[in-house]
């Protein structure tokens, strides 16, 4: 499970470095084998490559003929790029997804369980932000939510 808030830097050429407390557990579960993707809230989604195939196989399972699936899918599936971890822990991520997410030099990872979040600083805070503001005015769980117990 990757769960936590880091705040990493890129480097010139677009590369991040995994924090090492994820490393092993990336080299030991995927062989360092990852997949980096688009979110529709513009920030980037890391899966481990056994994590990102069930994905994979849960969105081509969708019926193609709608609009919404057709997006995500396009989304998802067509930004999809693979990226293995080098000797230093590190992925390139490419330009497309960099200039999709905004990232720049200052980047925030989130983990999310099974996958992993890659935010533009800046963005993370702003969004951050609002968040705990729409938390502080609604206070109308869902159905799903009233069960949960913190």
């Amino acid at each position: 499970m990757f769960r936590g808030v880091t705040h990493l830097n890129l480097d010139a050429k677009g590369r991040m470095s995994f924090p090492s407390r994820y490393r092993e557990e990336l080299v030991e579960h995927c062989a360092g084998e990852v997949v980096v993707t688009v979110d529709p809230d513009r920030c980037l989604l890391v899966y481990p490559l056994p994590q990102w195939e069930e994905i994979e196989q849960k969105l081509i399972r969708l019926p193609s003929l709608k609009p919404q699936t057709r997006r995500l899918q396009r989304l998802l599936m067509g930004h999809a790029n693979e990226a293995q971890l080098d000797g230093s822990g590190r992925i390139l991520l490419p330009t497309p997804l960099r200039d999709f997410a905004g990232l720049d030099k200052k980047v925030v990872l989130i983990g999310q369980g099974n996958k992993f979040e890659l935010w533009d600083e800046t963005e993370w805070k702003q969004r951050c932000d609002k968040w705990l503001v729409e938390a502080a005015e609604d206070f109308e769980l869902s159905e799903e939510l009233e069960s949960l117990s913190l």
